[in-house]
């Protein structure tokens, strides 16, 4: 098992009036497996990324990674942001290849490595090109070479397209699947689309409403690779319906003032 999450809590601010943002968190990724991370705004998703990319420490609980506990920032473990925090005055050869760079490998190693990750997320011709000459897809690709390009066997998405329009970021849905087939990185995936994460996903874990646990476990069992095809499929709607039916709904306004004016 290479990712172990065991009865998992976080808290923050004074611990004489402390914010729950996750409670009792326990889940296993095995090598390989793609899995995606949804539930309501504020269920503490982009924190729980956090405590695996060991960003931050969890309050309680453990968090091991091939059976070693993780207490900081693992080499082996790369995480992609919704913003592509690309630096702005280098150009994508250089932003890809920075990880490398600050390893201590030489010019000719690292740039031969961040040309094959640049190649392998469709970004070739565009090496010498600086952020802001690119899309925002673009950018996103070359954020993902650049942690690719630190081989690491978990990836972790924190809503890598949720800021792009409806096609790049469908276009950028099936770019990840085709490397995540050619390159077997574990992926875990935080992504407000329910339809995106029943398409991607092996398995598809949901969070309550803060304080974030694991409400639901859901296994995706459709055939690799996924086509559009699929999108119409009525068990790939079936799943979604499911994986929809766990998802805390947000109050209504009604409720509401309700409950402010008791």
């Amino acid at each position: 098992m290479l990712l172990i999450l065991d009865h998992v809590s976080k808290t923050f601010g004074d611990p004489a009036d402390p914010l729950h943002a996750l409670r009792d968190i326990s889940f296993q990724m095995q090598r390989g497996e793609f899995v995606c991370l949804v539930g309501p705004s504020g269920s503490g998703k982009s924190t729980l990324l956090r405590l695996i990319a060991g960003l931050l420490r969890p309050t309680a609980g453990r968090i091991l990674l091939d059976g070693e506990p993780v207490l900081g920032p693992h080499p082996r473990v790369g995480i992609v942001f919704q913003t592509s925090n690309l630096m702005p005055w280098r150009t994508v050869l250089d932003n890809v290849a920075l990880p490398l760079e600050l390893r201590g490998v030489s010019r000719p190693a690292r740039y031969e490595v961040a040309r094959q990750q640049i190649s392998l997320v469709a970004l070739d011709g565009f090496e010498a090109h600086y952020p802001h000459q690119l899309s925002g897809g673009m950018r996103q690709r070359a954020a993902i070479a650049r942690t690719l390009v630190q081989n690491p066997e978990l990836m972790l998405l924190d809503e890598p397209f949720g800021a792009l329009d409806a096609l790049t970021r469908e276009y950028l849905n099936q770019e990840l699947l085709r490397i995540h087939r050619a390159e077997g990185v574990t992926i875990l995936m935080v992504t407000h689309a329910i339809h995106e994460a029943v398409w991607l996903a092996d398995r598809v874990l949901v969070l309550s409403q803060r304080p974030g646990i694991l409400k639901a476990d859901i296994p995706i069992p459709l055939a690799r690779p996924r086509t559009e095809d699929l999108l119409t499929d009525p068990v790939y709607l079936a799943l979604v319906k499911q994986v929809r039916s766990h998802i805390d709904r947000p109050a209504s306004r009604r409720t509401i003032l309700k409950r402010g004016s008791s």
